[in-house]
């Protein structure tokens, strides 16, 4: 099986204490891993944690069915809300209706 190839082309340079690098050290050496391996890695699950956290709705069953309610009733006219995008859309077009 060929060994697969990674390119890595961006760099992120950080600068801590000689406390926190040792730390770092430490932990990276009882985990096998480089340094830098280490470092990626427990960044990346961290800000996969935070992403999910505040990337994803959870709702109860009553928000869950008022969600649904609203997709099913998407297509009903709704005048204000056309008239508004109207007057958005001729602001920014500089005054020409569109």
């Amino acid at each position: 099986m060929p060994a697969t190839i990674v390119h890595r082309a961006e760099r992120i340079d950080l600068r801590v204490n000689a406390e926190v690098k040792e730390i770092l050290a430490r932990a990276a050496a009882y985990t096998g891993e480089s340094l830098s391996h280490f470092l990626v890695a427990a960044a990346s699950d961290r800000a996969k944690t935070v992403l999910a956290e505040q990337e994803t709705l959870i709702l109860t069953q009553k928000d869950w069915k008022a969600f649904f309610a609203g997709l099913d009733n998407a297509d009903r006219p709704r005048p204000k809300l056309e008239a508004a995008a109207k007057r958005y859309m001729k602001r920014r077009v500089g005054g020409h209706a569109v």
